[in-house]
């Protein structure tokens, strides 16, 4: 026999089968809980307390009830073998569970009090957009299924935005799956103790994300620096190297905001130290760089194993990762890992001693939070151990406690400006500064045009501060043409990208022989703008130039982001909802409110087709004027990019 009631403001649903509460979180916003357990869990994961909601709820009859929230109505209605729950936006149904199935979700045991969780919902006419990053083209995830776990270069964040109106938050950080199907869309837990969501609307794209970034959290202000041009490889062996480039770039007035020492600057992964044989005097070169205006950023990784002089301790008190069945071993790079348990509240305090007493002694304030998944082979969750439980109920957090152990040690250390390079999130993860990038793709065209599906993809689910390696990571030939091309469209797109930085593994080219012979985990080739032929050199500095004269601009896109939780770099249809056409675009882009950047991304490609909104665009190159309202094709050489600025707009005067 089942049950509708109303209670504490919500709605009660109870069968016996079956426990489910629909209640009020924040303004036009629910949150949905069910499970087959006796009561139901207060867990809330990362989400932030409710704000306050002006709701009503109603008991129509025994077999209906009514919560209504702003412009978010939803309504319970028993059925003949459970309950349909309809989520209703301004008057029209935009989400509501499928009526095939007998409960509000369907549940198949694990063990104890968990389960694989599926709940279903009906199809409805609509493009579905977020998700995380995912190396793929599908911009739109309509028609799509995916895995819901990370792995490099893939970061799920479980959260979506519907052409109709609505946010969805899966609230679940156990690995599973979704689909959006066209006979139905399914999202799945692969062992949990209840199904947890949340659903919340806006007029606009930009109301919907404020609203979720009121449910997670609003990224911090984008520090002047972080705007400016990252230097990175694949990777300086030593303070040598390392200095050399850096002191090359000032010398030829090319401005660097940031450099990046790499992984394996250790003695022994665990340690948080500099190998004095390659890295002899931190500090002095901390010094040096900030007389040149670069700022350090030191690459960690939360791997140990039990040369680390951490080892000991760190195991005997239940700080690392434990397995389930067998021994330490997760991960094999130079020598079996494991991962430390950064959701381990002491894990954190642990590893923040260790970095106080060298990086932060030596004045390094900004961290490469690499391995941040954590990637641990094979990915057989349900034999991993956390502080939070196994991870089959818990994986998806980690990323999130690894940007907390930095953001809030770097807080207590008077730090002000945080941020977090990082190779995954989690919903949660942009108010601790997570700067995040799509982790080691490919050298090639393809990658480039998956990485703008990438950025967009992850702004439409509240990571505003998002890079890729300018250029991909693996199998950059530095002295091939398809690479010098590569390069240049690569850098055009990394100038309209949140944060502008160079990174990848190049092939050893013939004029860069082995360094230090038998060091651990040896760097790749040359990657400073100089080694890619002095006709690129030009041209990427120029755009590194332009870049710096964009901050301004680019900054006031930030402070805006971390007052309202807009993107910087956002799909067309964010600031032309009204627009069908914009929502079928996933190869050009706003970056702001009056930037229309679209990207070359072929090889040997001159000219393409972009799509402007109505209005008058300004093309940057020769300021001549177009009449938007459809399509138009526009030629970009080598040397060129194809960017409109809104008339009018300040910023047209930079280009």
């Amino acid at each position: 026999m089942s049950k509708i009631s109303v209670k504490d403001g919500g709605i009660l649903f109870e069968t016996r089968d079956e426990l489910a509460f629909v209640e009020p979180y924040g303004e036009n916003c629910v949150r949905v809980r069910s499970t087959r357990n006796s009561r139901l869990s207060d867990e809330s994961w990362t989400l932030l307390p409710p704000e306050k909601a002006y709701s009503s709820v109603s008991l129509e009859n025994q077999d209906r009830a009514v919560l209504t929230n702003g412009s978010l109505t939803v309504t319970v209605e028993k059925t003949w073998s459970g309950c349909r729950i309809a989520f209703i936006r301004d008057g029209k149904t935009v989400l509501s569970t499928h009526e095939e199935h007998d409960l509000a979700v369907r549940y198949s045991h694990n063990e104890g009090d968990n389960y694989r969780t599926r709940v279903f919902f009906d199809p409805q006419d609509e493009h579905i957009y977020g998700l995380g990053q995912e190396q793929q083209g599908f911009f739109d995830r309509k028609g799509c299924t995916y895995d819901l776990m990370h792995w490099n270069t893939k970061s799920t964040l479980p959260v979506i935005y519907s052409s109709l109106g609505y946010g969805f938050l899966w609230n679940n950080p156990s690995p599973g799956r979704v689909e959006f199907g066209l006979n139905h869309t399914v999202w799945t837990a692969d062992s949990c103790y209840q199904a947890d969501y949340l659903v919340f609307v806006g007029k606009t794209p930009a109301e919907v994300l404020n609203r979720y970034a009121r449910l997670t959290g609003f990224a911090p202000k984008m520090p002047d620096w972080a705007a400016g041009f990252w230097q990175s490889r694949c990777r300086y062996e030593s303070q040598e190297e390392f200095m050399e480039a850096a002191r090359e770039y000032h010398s030829r007035g090319i401005p660097v905001d940031a450099i990046v020492i790499d992984f394996f600057h250790w003695t022994e992964q665990g340690n948080c130290d500099f190998d004095p044989k390659y890295w002899p005097d931190p500090k002095g070169m901390v010094n040096e760089l900030k007389e040149l205006g670069m700022r350090p950023v030191v690459s960690y990784w939360p791997t140990i194993n039990p040369k680390s002089r951490n080892w000991q301790e760190m195991d005997d008190r239940k700080l690392v990762i434990r397995t389930e069945n067998g021994q330490y071993g997760t991960f094999e790079f130079w020598g079996q890992q494991t991962y430390v348990d950064m959701i381990n509240p002491e894990a954190r305090s642990f590893v923040w001693e260790q970095i106080k007493k060298t990086y932060i002694e030596y004045g390094i304030r900004t961290f490469w939070l690499d391995e941040a998944e954590p990637e641990v082979h094979p990915q057989q969750f349900s034999n991993l151990k956390t502080y939070a439980g196994n991870m089959a109920q818990t994986a998806l957090m980690y990323p999130y406690y690894y940007a907390k152990c930095f953001h809030d040690g770097l807080k207590s250390e008077g730090e002000e400006e945080v941020v977090l390079l990082t190779r995954a999130a989690y919903p949660g993860s942009q108010k601790f500064g997570a700067l995040v990038w799509n982790g080691d793709i490919g050298s090639d065209f393809r990658a480039l045009k998956e990485s703008i599906v990438s950025g967009l993809s992850m702004a439409m689910c509240g990571i505003p501060w998002w890079n890729s390696d300018i250029g991909g990571f693996f199998n950059g030939d530095t002295e091939s043409d398809y690479f010098r091309e590569l390069i240049v469209r690569w850098f055009q797109f990394g100038l309209f990208s949140p944060v502008m930085r160079l990174h990848g593994t190049r092939n050893k080219q013939s004029y860069c022989v082995d360094r230090n012979p038998g060091i651990i985990c040896p760097g790749g080739g040359y990657n400073e703008i100089w080694h890619f032929g002095e006709e690129n050199y030009t041209i990427i500095k120029d755009l590194i130039l332009l870049r710096q004269r964009l901050k301004p601009y680019i900054l006031k896109c930030a402070e805006k982001t971390s007052e309202t939780g807009e993107p910087i770099m956002r799909p067309m249809f964010f600031d032309f909802p009204e627009d069908e056409n914009c929502y079928k675009l996933n190869d050009q882009y706003m970056f702001g409110p009056d930037i229309l950047f679209a990207p070359i991304v072929e090889q040997g490609q001159t000219q393409r087709s972009v799509y402007l909104p109505e209005g008058r665009w300004i093309r940057t190159s020769d300021k001549s004027v177009r009449v938007g309202g459809g399509f138009v094709t526009e030629k970009a050489e080598i040397r060129e990019f194809i960017a409109f600025v809104k008339e009018g707009a300040e910023v047209a005067e930079v280009f």
